[in-house]
């Protein structure tokens, strides 16, 4: 769900984009030529908006929405190494036909590869309970 979320935010800011480039004057052609440089700006982008969380060190908008947050398998928020190799894992697993997602549907404590490989693992948030004054 938060991987959806990150997603939708990046297809939406690229959708502005090109509103933006059309209003602009200029003209968006989609062609044999222009399709897989537009492919590839997607793609780039994506990976500048998950390098960008991993640099800062903490969890993306889509895990905060989702009520997700990355732990290390220490129970410690991971640090910038940790959540780079988690990136670099996430796209060996999809550069394997997604054979490194579907491995968390097979494994024991249902992580994927990207998991394995960091040493990290998305958990719910803890939630604050709130009990009433007496």
């Amino acid at each position: 769900m938060a991987a959806m979320l990150d997603g939708s935010m990046m297809l939406i800011s690229l959708g502005i984009f090109l509103i933006i480039f059309h209003l602009a004057g200029a003209k968006v052609i989609l062609n044999k030529t222009t399709l897989p440089l537009y492919g590839f700006m997607a793609f780039a982008t994506l990976v500048l908006y998950r390098l960008l969380w991993c640099l800062a060190g903490t969890d993306s908008v889509g895990m905060r929405w989702s009520g997700l947050r990355l732990i290390s398998f220490d129970g410690v928020v991971p640090h910038r190494g940790q959540r780079m190799q988690r990136l670099l894992g996430s796209f060996i697993s999809l550069a394997a036909g997604g054979l490194g997602l579907v491995w968390g549907l097979v494994d024991e404590e249902h992580l994927t590869w990207h998991d394995h490989m960091s040493k990290t693992f998305p958990t719910p948030r803890a939630r604050l309970l709130r009990y009433p004054k007496r």
